[in-house]
């Protein structure tokens, strides 16, 4: 595949970097819809919002769905310069995930969330502890 037709991409967590090459395609969630980005788009800051994160290195494997996924924490994804960098809390391959264990972490954020006065700061942090707990449950368990 011609570089042309490919992206640099980072993925970087507080950890750190989970992935670094080249891509054909980087699809995530962000907090207004899906996007996808493939080489030369656009210039993009976008926040995401915990879900799948798709790595494509090769047409055949965007063709095929066959490429890496993560699942990704809250964070931004910025493109800029044929250059696309995530940066997010947390990213685990799939099946990496304990079913057991996120459901034990949904259980602890539902009775934080139940015992925070709304609007406050641990009530809005065990709302997201929530959602990112839920949207890891949800792939790990396809």
């Amino acid at each position: 595949m011609a570089d042309s037709d490919q992206i640099y991409a980072e993925v970087l967590t507080p950890e750190g970097p989970v992935y670094e090459g080249r891509l054909y395609q980087l699809s995530a969630r962000t907090a207004i819809g899906e996007v996808g980005v493939r080489s030369r788009h656009a210039p993009l800051l976008a926040r995401l919002v915990p879900n799948e994160l798709r790595l494509y290195e090769t047409r055949e494997e965007f063709n095929a769905q066959s490429g890496r996924n993560y699942a990704a924490a809250e964070g931004w994804l910025e493109v800029f310069a044929n250059r696309v960098v995530v940066l997010v809390g947390e990213a685990h391959a799939p099946e990496s995930l304990d079913a057991a264990a996120l459901k034990e972490r949904i259980a602890d954020a539902e009775q934080r969330l139940a015992e925070a006065e709304q609007g406050s700061a641990s009530y809005e942090v065990a709302e997201s502890d929530l959602q990112r707990a839920q949207a890891f449950l949800a792939l790990a368990e396809r």
